[in-house]
Formats: structure tokens, C-alpha cells, sequence
């Protein structure tokens, strides 16, 4: 049989034999073999001979129907001038818009294109070739099949292909198979009682690849997922998860978008425990998450954020993310806000937990609910601007514990803090901002004095403070290249900024799950930019800055949780960043803080990148070391180091990528994976090995997907996001 080219040529050199004897014979013998039958249809042969309507037709055998955009060749041929239909055998090659057809005999009519055809081979535009032992043209778009293979491949001798032993193909849109074998050369690889085979460029319903894998705790596992093109406001992805040694899961992910605003994506999944041997299966687990965006009535805005799942263990042993595996966390939110001239109105009911493997406890917050209402500044006059900012909380806090028993801390509290603004700017190269506000509080409960019993007796809270902030003298210097223009600008800003807040009394009898503090304090620091002027528009490339806090009322600040020596510091650690970005593959970010009392560092975090992931390499490197000098060994200290790189080799033909994430303090690997990504022409082949060290017991896995032509391939709920 011939494939693609085959078929291309083959058409070409019956076509230019065809011409090159009509034209051979006719000088010869000046006897013409064209024969008009009809205005629309005439034919070419060596030997033709006309009984009524039909005409018989031998030897390099052309019939061409002009109004179709029809040509068929053949060795014989039996044409039926009334009907239009031909039987012809013999090397047949059919010509239409856009598609040829090779076969070894085919009863067609010129007129519906609908016909038969045996030992064919097909090509349609892009690039999809077919055969199949008996074809069935249904109509100019729909075929039926009879074992039938396909590929997109364009080599003589194609890479993969896909065999069936009965086909549906609809041009321009998809082939659907039954009793499906995927090989690649020869080799059988994947088996589908059902599949579908997408021709549009766009989104197209169809199963994706499925993605194969072992680990040994889970042992075999196979996700297969099957994108559902619905509308083009809507889609879905359906997957199946099948784990040998724990059980079987299935999802679903929907995305929608509409008129008026309207948008969001729904994602469910639920996964089904096998019991051991003597034991009984666990508990399902599933998983919840929502988004959803509206535009309501008068310009309002409806927001809604669900993460919700049954088991934050289930997660840390499924979840391949490993930055998603080792936080737990749920949350569920809505909330309706609107914005106008200078106000602002948003109302809010949440529930938010986190869980903490180190304690076994999870620390929830909820609101019921939580209003606030805002305005930008509003110039009274010049210079002098009013804003305000007021909200209403109803609140729970505690662990999960304290919720199942009901002694959770609650309360609710109402809040107005109006202030006003005197921004200074008549100068340059100095930029000065003072305020003064008030905070007024009315809790509508308050500890009893002097205990921890809450009582309905109502708490009033006024406050009130005054806020300086200072930018400058700002100095700045502009440096020229060898023509004398402006090439680079070095600019540095000092700040200093004043906060004061008054004393309130009962301070200890205010109900909040945070602890009260007073600002009462001094910042200063200083800021380096380095900017570069180039031909679309000035870029920042370097920028250094440095603050410290002077806390003159220490015993309210944050540092009253500390002692040095039985005295509380009245410094802050000296923080500090840096950001260099000399070029677009280049980036360095470093922020620290560095504590003067214990003449160390309390944190600090390096990141670096070279390139990005549609380079031919790239590599990013994120550091971070914290501790609290405070209280040696606390289980918050953290030292870890994160590593992402990847790599192309188009002379090999292959992409690689590596994760890897140590704890420097712990002396252990948490993760590392690598992917290995093959293009063999028109398929691609993908491997993965992943090893999750973090799990009840470390976890290798393997993984293996292969991508063809327009299927992409099928991604789990808990596939990872670094590949």
C-alpha cells in the first residue's frame, strides 16, 4: 500500500502519462481520444468505446467532472453518463478539494462524491493520512471505515499509527475508532476500545493520551482523561484515576465563561479505598474546589473561592505537587464588593483552616460576616485630603478541638477610623505625607475585668495617632556614554517615618484572637536605584534598600514577646533587599534581615534565575534560611534550598528538566523529579521519576505519556506543577 507521498506521486506521474500519450497518439494518428459527453464531465483514454450512456474506458483512464472539482484516474473505468456514477479499477487516484483518495477499485458518483472503495488510501489536509480495506463515502465529509489505520506522520514509513477495526471519519473535525491499537514503528503500545482523533486546529472533544506509572507504595497506575468540548463558552475535562495497590479515583473540572461577567471553573474528584487483606478499606476521600466571578445588578461584584478536601493526609500521600503536598490548608469564601467615584463597599463570609502536622492541630477563622466600607482621599481643600474607613466583624476563632466543644473565641466589633492627609510637595527633591486618624472600636462583648470571662458588656476603644512619612533629599546622578547622552541614572533616597498611636485603656479586655500593639516608633532607611535608559523607555536594573525600626513605647510593640537579659529590645532586626536585573535572562533577588542584639541573621532568602522555561536552558535557584535568635530551636526555624532547571538538545532531540528541594537543616532530601522529554518527529515521548521523601514513607514514581499530532496528553488532579 502507499502512503502519503506514494499516493501524491502516484497521482502526479498517471496524470503526466496520461498527457504525455494523448498527446503522442494525436500526432500519430491524429485521432482525438476526448470525448465530450456531457458539459460538465469528459474523459480521457487509449481506448474508449460508448454503448448508450455508458462508456467503456481502457489505459490511462482520466474523467474529470469540472463543476465538482472531480478527477479520477485509473487503468479501466465504466462511466454512466445520465447518472454520473463510474466503477473503476486499476491504481485508482481521486482528486478533491483538498483530499486524494488511492484505491484498487471504487464505485463512486461524480456528482454526490458518494460511493465505495476497497484497498484505499486517503490524505486530508493538514496532514492526516488514512487507509483502510473498505471505505464507505457516506457524503463529501462523512466516511465509514472498515479496518482502518491512521496517522499524522508524514514519513514514508510513519512513526506511530492507529489501528481500528471499524472507523467514523468526519472531515475537517474528527475520526472516531473502535477496538483502537496505538503503535509506534511496529510495536503495539496502548490499547482503547474507544477513541477519538481531534482534525480541528481549535479545542476538539475527544481522550487525551493516558499517562502510565508505578510507585512503590501505590504500585501501577494509570490516569486517562477526556476533554468534552460542550460550547464555546464551555468545556470539561473528565479523569480516571486507577492505583493498583490503593484503589480507583475519578474527577471532573469544568470551566465556563458567560455574558455579564460571568466566569469560573468547578473541579470534584473522589477516590475509592481497596480494604487490605483483614482490614477494613479507609474512609473515600474527595476534593472540592470553586471560582466563580459575576457582575451583578448596580455594578456589584460577586466573588466566590472554595478549596475544600476531606483529608489533608490523603493529599500529602497523592499530590505530586510538592509545594502544594506540604501545605495544608482549606478555605471557603464569598464575597459581593462594589466600587463608585471615591467609595468602596465589600461584604465577606469566610471559613479559613490550616493544619499543622507538628502539633496534629488545625486553626480555624471564620467570619459571619465581614462588611467594610472605604473612600479614597477626597480633597476638602488644598492641600489638605479626608478619607475614612469603616467595618463590621462577626468572628470565631480556635482549634479544631475548641470548635467540636464549642469554646471557641467569638465576638463581634464595629470600627470607623477617619483621617486626614497634608501632603507636602512643593520641593522636588523632598516628599513629605502627615497624617492624622482616629481608630474608634465598639465590641459588643468584652472580657470581664480582670479574668478571662467573656461577658455581654460592650467595649468601647478610642485611639487615635499621627502618622509623618519623609522621602529625601533625594540625590541622583546621570551618567553619559563616549557621545555625550544620558546612559544611566544612580539615585539615592533616604526615609524616615514617624508613627504615634495612643494609649488606650482595657486594653486587656478587648476579645481578639491577635495580641494588641501599640505603634509608638521611628523607621528610618535608605534606598540605591540604578536606572538605564534605553530606546523604548527607562529600566530599573539595580535596586538596594535598608530600614530599621526604633520602638520608643517597646514595652506595647511586637518585640515585648522577647527578652534580652530581662530587657525588652527597642530595635527591630535591620532588614534589607536587593534586586538586580541586568538583562531579560538574568535576575538576582535578595532579602534578608539581620537581628544587632544577637549579631546574626534572623532570615534571609536568595533567589536567582537564569532564563525561562521556553529558553534552551534555564535555571533557578531559591534559598531560605530563617530562625528566631529569641528561642533557640524553635519548630518554625527553617533552612531549605529549592533547584529548577531544564535543558534543550534539538540535535538530539530531546528536553530535560530537574527539580530538586534539600532541607539544609535537617540534613535530607523533601523532593527531587526529573523529566525527560523525546521528540521523535511527529510523536513525543515523556518520562518522569519523581521521589517524594516527605511522605509517611519515601515514595518513588514513575511515569511515562506519549503526545500525538493534536491529543494532548492526560494531567491528574494531583499531577505536579513544577513539570
Amino acid at each position: 500500500m502507499i502512503l502519503q507521498g506514494g499516493c501524491v506521486k502516484f497521482c502526479l506521474m498517471s496524470k503526466n502519462k496520461a498527457v504525455i500519450l494523448f498527446v503522442i497518439t494525436f500526432l500519430v494518428t491524429g485521432n482525438a481520444l476526448i470525448a465530450q459527453e456531457e458539459s460538465t464531465v469528459f474523459v480521457i483514454a487509449n481506448y474508449k468505446e460508448k454503448l448508450k450512456e455508458i462508456i467503456l474506458c481502457i489505459g490511462n483512464v482520466e474523467i474529470h467532472n469540472v463543476e465538482r472539482d472531480i478527477k479520477l484516474f485509473a487503468d479501466w473505468a465504466e462511466l454512466n453518463t445520465e447518472t454520473k456514477d463510474v466503477h473503476a479499477k486499476g491504481s485508482v487516484v481521486i482528486h478533491l478539494p483538498g483530499e486524494f483518495l488511492c484505491a484498487e477499485e471504487v464505485h463512486m458518483n461524480l456528482d454526490s462524491s458518494e460511493g465505495e472503495l476497497k484497498e484505499a488510501l486517503g490524505r486530508v489536509q493538514p496532514s492526516i493520512v488514512y487507509e483502510a480495506k473498505e471505505i464507505e463515502r457516506n457524503n463529501e465529509s462523512v466516511y465509514s471505515l472498515r479496518k482502518a489505520k491512521i496517522t499524522s506522520c508524514t514519513q514514508p514509513n510513519p512513526r506511530w499509527r492507529l489501528s481500528a477495526s471499524r472507523a467514523n471519519f468526519k472531515k475537517n473535525d474528527y475520526i472516531e475508532m473502535w477496538n483502537t491499537v496505538l503503535s509506534i514503528k511496529k510495536v503495539p503500545v496502548f490499547y482503547f476500545p474507544y477513541f477519538r482523533y481531534p482534525l480541528r486546529e481549535e479545542k476538539a472533544t475527544g481522550f487525551l493520551m493516558p499517562q502510565l506509572g508505578y510507585t512503590g507504595q501505590k504500585g501501577f497506575n494509570y490516569t486517562q482523561g477526556f476533554f468534552w468540548d460542550i460550547k464555546r463558552n464551555m468545556d470539561a475535562t473528565l479523569t480516571a484515576d486507577y492505583y493498583s495497590a490503593k484503589g480507583i479515583g475519578g474527577g471532573v473540572e469544568y470551566r465556563y465563561m458567560f455574558s455579564r461577567g460571568i466566569s469560573g471553573q468547578l473541579n470534584l474528584y473522589r477516590f475509592l479505598f481497596k480494604s487490605e487483606p483483614g482490614e477494613e478499606a479507609p474512609p473515600d476521600a474527595y476534593l472540592f474546589r470553586f471560582n466563580h466571578t459575576q457582575t451583578l445588578p448596580l455594578n456589584f461584584s460577586l466573588v466566590a473561592d472554595v478549596d475544600y478536601n476531606s483529608s489533608f493526609e490523603f493529599l500529602r500521600e497523592f499530590d505530586n505537587d510538592f509545594k502544594r503536598a506540604v501545605v495544608s490548608n482549606r478555605r471557603s469564601q464569598v464575597y459581593i464588593s462594589k466600587s463608585w467615584s471615591y467609595f468602596n463597599i465589600n461584604a465577606r463570609v469566610s471559613r479559613f483552616e490550616t493544619y499543622t502536622r507538628t502539633t496534629d492541630t488545625s486553626i480555624i477563622r471564620n467570619s459571619f460576616p465581614e462588611i467594610s466600607f472605604r473612600s479614597s482621599k477626597i480633597k476638602l481643600f488644598s492641600p489638605l485630603f479626608f478619607s475614612f474607613s469603616s467595618s463590621f466583624t462577626s468572628w470565631e476563632y480556635g482549634n479544631d478541638t475548641q470548635f467540636e466543644e464549642g469554646t471557641q473565641m467569638r465576638s463581634q466589633s464595629a470600627s470607623f477610623q477617619p483621617q486626614l492627609t497634608l501632603p507636602f510637595t512643593p520641593i522636588q527633591w523632598i516628599t513629605l505625607n502627615s497624617s492624622v486618624y482616629s481608630n474608634l472600636t465598639y465590641h459588643f462583648q468584652s472580657y470581664a475585668p480582670g479574668t478571662r470571662e467573656v461577658a455581654d458588656e460592650p467595649l468601647f476603644i478610642p485611639e487615635y495617632g499621627l502618622d509623618v512619612r519623609l522621602t529625601g533629599p533625594v540625590f541622583y546622578r546621570i551618567f553619559h556614554d563616549a557621545q555625550g547622552k544620558p546612559k544611566l541614572k544612580h539615585i539615592i533616597e533616604p526615609n524616615f517615618s514617624f508613627q504615634y498611636e495612643s494609649p488606650i485603656e482595657d486594653s486587656d479586655r478587648i476579645i481578639d484572637y491577635r495580641r494588641y500593639f501599640r505603634y509608638h516608633q521611628i523607621s528610618y532607611g535608605l534606598t540605591n536605584r540604578v536606572i538605564v535608559k534605553t530606546e523604548r523607555m527607562p529600566r530599573e536594573v539595580f535596586s538596594l534598600g535598608l530600614k530599621q525600626t526604633l520602638y520608643l513605647s517597646p514595652e506595647d510593640s511586637p518585640l515585648s514577646l522577647y527578652r534580652i537579659d530581662g530587657e525588652i529590645p527597642e530595635t527591630s532586626d535591620i532588614s534589607g533587599y536587593l534586586r538586580f536585573y541586568p538583562a531579560r535572562k538574568y535576575s538576582l533577588d535578595v532579602s534578608g534581615a539581620y537581628n544587632p542584639h544577637f549579631k546574626t541573621f534572623s532570615h534571609l532568602r536568595v533567589g536567582a534565575r537564569y532564563g525561562s522555561r521556553n529558553d534552551n536552558a534555564f535555571l533557578w535557584i531559591n534559598w531560605y534560611k530563617s530562625i528566631n535568635p529569641y528561642f533557640e530551636g524553635v519548630i518554625y526555624d527553617r533552612h531549605q534550598i529549592g533547584l529548577y532547571g531544564g535543558i534543550k538538545i534539538p540535535r538530539l532531540s530531546l528536553d530535560a528538566e530537574a527539580e530538586l528541594d534539600y532541607n539544609v537543616q535537617e540534613k535530607e532530601l523533601v523532593y527531587s523529579g526529573l523529566a525527560l522529554v523525546y521528540h521523535y518527529q511527529c510523536i513525543d515521548i515523556r518520562a518522569e521519576v519523581k521521589v517524594f521523601y516527605f511522605r509517611e514513607r519515601p515514595e518513588t514514581q514513575f511515569n511515562i505519556s506519549i503526545g500525538l499530532g493534536n491529543i494532548g496528553k492526560s494531567v491528574g488532579f494531583f499531577s505536579g506543577l513544577g513539570f
